[in-house]
């Protein structure tokens, strides 16, 4: 049986369509800065997310293409629509609050989205002055409903979980001491952390 690809509608049954269309080319700085627009008003978005949707749009290659993107970013930042600083305070806000997110996932999480590292030095620090990070990963802990663990291997789990949100290995000894699980396994796990 043939196999389908996104843009080959002949294995599909007649009357049907793929999924895929083609991206219309904007070719207007009204139509693309009104594109840019309605981006944002579905959500929040850094200045190189919007950058690599609005490529898609134009004939990136050209010059007039790279100098149209351009200009609409200019042309969001000046109206106040477009702020990496801002983007990057209320996600670390929210990471923090919302998903129990230790500091390490939250810089991690601005790097992929394109904020520069400054800005997310300075909204990272900001966010999480005031917080222990032993209490944010017993909160993390008591979001996703992790209770102490029976054997090795759900201790294994748990670290490898606290590692990819965002905690320290340090802190996350602490809290399995405090469960007393045993030296062997804390040993073996310290040795695969990140620090």
């Amino acid at each position: 049986m043939k196999k389908a690809s996104r843009t080959d509608n002949s294995a599909l049954p007649s009357g049907w369509m793929s999924f895929s269309r083609p991206k219309k080319k904007l070719c207007t700085e009204d139509e693309l800065y009104e594109y840019a627009l309605a981006a944002l008003a579905r959500r929040m978005r850094t200045v190189a997310e919007l950058k690599r949707l609005l490529r898609q749009r134009v004939e990136a290659e050209t010059e007039f293409g790279q100098t149209l993107v351009e200009l609409i970013i200019r042309r969001l930042k000046d109206h106040g629509y477009l702020n990496d600083a801002g983007y990057a305070a209320s996600y670390s806000s929210f990471r923090r609050d919302n998903e129990k997110f230790g500091r390490r996932r939250v810089i991690t999480d601005l790097k992929v989205k394109g904020i520069h590292a400054n800005l997310i030095e300075q909204a990272v620090s900001a966010a999480y002055s005031d917080v222990n990070e032993e209490q944010q990963a017993r909160a993390y802990l008591k979001r996703k409903r992790l209770m102490k663990p029976r054997d090795q291997k759900q201790a294994a789990r748990i670290f490898r979980q606290l590692v990819r949100a965002g905690f320290s290995t340090r802190t996350i000894l602490t809290i399995l001491k405090r469960w007393a699980v045993d030296d062997d396994t804390l040993t073996a796990l310290e040795s695969e952390g990140p620090e």
